[in-house]
């Protein structure tokens, strides 16, 4: 009776090469598709409205608190420096709304300043959060 050697290197390997080719288009794909949202950093409490929608989500929060501070991308910044901030975020990631979350004993003439910068930075749609 004749004996088959059956030698190490004649058996079958699993090729993963294409699945690998799959897994990074997959990956590089989800990469380019996500919006990043930058949001203030800080959570602040919101004025009620009964008349509150619910808006498509931007991608740029401005948070202002009630001693005045402003919070954008998780930081703290100066009214002045508001616009440039925007030009910035706006570079990274485009949008034309940018919402303002303002806490309900913030004063008014704060909110005003923060408008303004917003203004001077481009033509955006300025929306107020408010808790429904």
């Amino acid at each position: 009776m004749a004996r088959k050697r059956i030698r190490e290197d004649d058996e079958a390997q699993i090729d993963i090469t294409p699945m690998m080719d799959i897994v990074f288009i997959m990956l590089i794909f989800f990469i380019v598709t996500t919006s990043f949202v930058k949001e203030a950093g800080i959570d602040v409490n919101k004025p009620e409205s009964t008349q509150a929608e619910q808006r498509p989500s931007a991608t740029i929060f401005i948070a202002i608190r009630p001693n005045g501070e402003i919070w954008m991308d998780r930081r703290m910044v100066d009214v002045e420096r508001v616009a440039a901030n925007i030009e910035r975020l706006v570079a990274e990631s485009p949008t034309d709304t940018i919402i303002i979350q303002a806490d309900k004993e913030t004063q008014h003439g704060r909110v005003m300043e923060v408008m303004d910068q917003i203004k001077a930075a481009g033509d955006y749609i300025i929306t107020i959060a408010g808790e429904q």
